[in-house]
């Protein structure tokens, strides 16, 4: 590994490089294995396993600490300085690894030069592009009501590039009060008169009725690993629904994982991440909740949740994306690095989607018009 020194604000950035032990080439990180490979003479190097435990870490403790911590500056643009080719140039702000713009060496910065809080662990990528290629394909397929010039557009202009996006899961421990209402169905006997056969016809009917009776409890639950991403390069409704992330699989965070591949430095705060991570928790809450009523239905009226030893870690997940273009209108997607899952943006073809209507319409009028010329509305009663 080649480490290079430069300097960045009054900070020092660490700067790393894998080049080749036999022809000095830059390695890559294989997805799926355990070693990078020089694309040039087919060398490996093996990714050395450590014993070391992914940890989680208190979440007040940290909070406590960067609330105490002298105010940061915002992140700036990072100095780059290729080996290879001499070049200096300079990182997005919110990217610490990706190529040199001159001659495609990879470069991987230090997550520490900009960051209160550094990753400690990664998924490294277990599919590779031509693997994610396919599962875009597949994806697109089962597009409905997609124009049919889409699929011609989108495998002409796609190109994948992997990326490693910042995570935070969070662990807590919660117990939660709530008041509310049980309601419990029963029924009742009402008179109704409709028109059968021109004649007016008076009939009983049983008419369901809710009644409610006040109730109070207190559900708990400990969450684990509640994942929020921390990138906000993409929409949060595309990334989020990337699960599942097989967390369990975790390795300790390594460089070399990442060299061949972007990577992003978080940008939603620890704390802002724990705001969302309470979102998720309190919908499952709510499900615990309603059980906990029981009753034919239930009121949630007011909830007080209580959360102890929490506690968080930040790491960094593989996905592979890409963007293409359909009547100058960009649309992205991002692919699964571990599942091959597809999420994404796509466009819609409207006259399709009108046909169906359309069609739809004229299939349920004409059973509402055989239903009725059957008298079945009429026996209902």
């Amino acid at each position: 590994m080649a480490t290079v020194q430069a300097n960045h604000s009054t900070q020092t950035t660490k700067q790393s490089q894998f080049p080749c032990t036999q022809c000095g080439a830059v390695l890559s990180y294989q997805p799926g294995t355990t070693h990078l490979l020089c694309t040039y003479c087919g060398h490996t190097n093996t990714i050395a396993g450590t014993q070391h435990r992914i940890r989680e870490y208190d979440l007040q403790s940290a909070l406590k600490a960067l609330n105490n911590s002298q105010s940061i500056a915002p992140p700036s643009k990072q100095q780059a300085h290729c080996t290879a080719c001499g070049a200096n140039f300079k990182f997005a702000a919110n990217i610490h690894a990706g190529e040199c713009p001159f001659c495609g060496t990879h470069i991987v910065i230090s997550s520490q030069s900009n960051q209160s809080i550094f990753p400690k662990s990664l998924l490294p990528f277990a599919i590779d592009k031509a693997t994610a290629q396919k599962s875009f394909q597949k994806w697109l397929n089962g597009l409905w009501f997609a124009p049919n010039q889409l699929k011609k557009y989108a495998h002409s202009d796609t190109k994948l590039v992997g990326i490693y996006l910042p995570y935070w899961t969070y662990d807590s421990d919660t117990q939660s009060h709530y008041s509310g209402a049980r309601g419990t169905t029963y029924y009742v006997t009402q008179r109704v008169s409709y028109i059968e056969n021109g004649r007016r016809v008076t009939r009983n009917k049983r008419v369901p009725k809710i009644r409610w009776t006040p109730v109070q409890g207190r559900v708990s639950r400990f969450f684990d690993d509640v994942l929020v991403g921390a990138s906000r390069s993409l929409p949060r409704h595309i990334i989020d629904r990337l699960h599942p992330w097989d967390l369990d699989q975790l390795v300790p965070y390594n460089e070399r994982y990442i060299s061949g591949f972007q990577s992003e430095l978080y940008q939603v705060d620890l704390d802002e991440g724990f705001d969302y991570a309470k979102q998720q928790m309190d919908n499952i809450i709510s499900r615990d909740i309603t059980y906990d009523i029981g009753g034919d239905h239930q009121r949630i009226y007011q909830v007080q949740t209580q959360h102890r030893d929490t506690s968080y870690k930040h790491c960094l997940l593989p996905i592979w994306s890409a963007a293409f273009q359909y009547h100058k209108q960009t649309y992205r997607f991002v692919i699964n690095g571990r599942t091959g899952k597809v999420q994404g943006e796509r466009p819609y073809s409207y006259w399709k989607i009108a046909c169906t209507v359309m069609l739809s319409l004229i299939i349920i009028g004409g059973g509402l018009a055989y239903l009725q010329q059957s008298g079945a509305f009429a026996q209902a009663y």
